[in-house]
């Protein structure tokens, strides 16, 4: 077997067309680690932030983009538990997804669901460990609970609908356009509302409030959310796509009780990252078997039209994922 494989690389910082196809040493795998063969890698904003020079590789990681792909696992290292070679996964990945192959700790591989194509599973890991750590865990949203997404069409949007849903909750989400509200309602969300004509802290105070915001936009949603939410309710930012600095009143959380967190997923530990994916694998795999939940396609490129697939994302024209395809 070759010891060189396709790997799309970041040339220097910049907009998609600094994604440069070229050759590079195909990994092998550590301690605790396996070796994924990619059949299609998922596309996410983190690697947009990437290549912009916004969002640096934790030490260690690989400086290829690529948090997630699925595969077939062709080595694994000493230590590695629950995975064998041949496993067909879907993984989380420190980096390193746009290419031929790619290693990973094997706690972060999950089996690819029953009855589902390598294509859709390649976008199961990114967004189900956000969604499920910062809304379910971090955020505790529980049945009867009224949750509001933003980016409801978005990967993340798209899953935490769905996941709200049939955990129960009421789900309201926002979104740009009357087709991506559309969306947004087949998923699962009773209320789905045009942020260009409808103001969603009118529409949340109405119905009592967010128990639950799930929010990537910030800047000015930040204070627009802490009045949208009932008294004990939780913000969660995730993203800032409007910006992170923003002048908010406290008053109004002390006087509502409000909980305002975050996080990020990349950073955080290995034994973090595999606490949620024995978590993902108890509670919201069987729903994914099921078929009772499954990630929303939006479109598929070759690996090496990496570039026109950040235009598509960064175009926000997009409902759902979008994968490349590698082998």
């Amino acid at each position: 077997m070759s010891q060189q494989m396709r790997a799309v690389e970041i040339s220097k910082p910049g907009g998609p067309e600094v994604l440069q196809l070229t050759q590079r040493p195909r990994p092998e795998p550590g301690h605790g680690q396996v070796v994924i063969r990619v059949a299609y890698a998922g596309v996410n904003r983190p690697d947009a932030l990437q290549r912009a020079g916004a969002y640096d590789p934790p030490p260690g990681a690989s400086d290829l983009p690529g948090l997630e792909c699925s595969g077939e696992v062709i080595a694994v290292g000493p230590g590695a538990e629950d995975v064998a070679v041949g496993d067909k996964v879907c993984a989380l990945l420190p980096g390193g997804g746009y290419a031929d192959y790619v290693v990973t700790p094997a706690a972060h591989c999950l089996p690819v669901p029953q009855g589902m194509a390598l294509r859709e599973a390649a976008c199961l890991p990114e967004t189900y460990f956000t969604v499920w750590s910062n809304v379910f865990t971090r955020g505790g949203l529980k049945a009867g609970e009224r949750f509001l997404v933003h980016g409801g069409s978005s990967g993340i949007g798209t899953t935490a609908i769905q996941l709200a849903h049939a955990f129960g909750a009421r789900v309201f989400a926002t979104a740009g356009s009357d087709d991506k509200c559309r969306a947004c309602l087949d998923l699962g969300a009773e209320r789905a509302i045009n942020y260009r004509d409808e103001d969603f802290v009118k529409v949340m105070r109405a119905e009592g409030g967010a128990d639950l915001i799930l929010d990537m936009v910030g800047g000015d949603y930040i204070p627009r959310n802490v009045k949208a939410l009932a008294e004990d309710g939780r913000l969660v930012q995730i993203a800032f796509l409007q910006g992170p600095v923003v002048e908010l009143n406290f008053a109004l959380m002390m006087v509502k009780r409000l909980t305002l967190t975050g996080s990020t997923l990349r950073p955080q530990s290995d034994l973090a990252k595999a606490d949620i994916a024995r978590d993902l694998r108890e509670a919201v795999w069987p729903l994914l078997d099921a078929g009772r939940v499954a990630p929303v396609m939006d479109s598929e490129f070759d690996l090496s039209e990496a570039a026109a697939a950040h235009a598509r994302m960064e175009s926000s024209g997009h409902i759902g994922k979008i994968v490349l395809k590698v082998a």
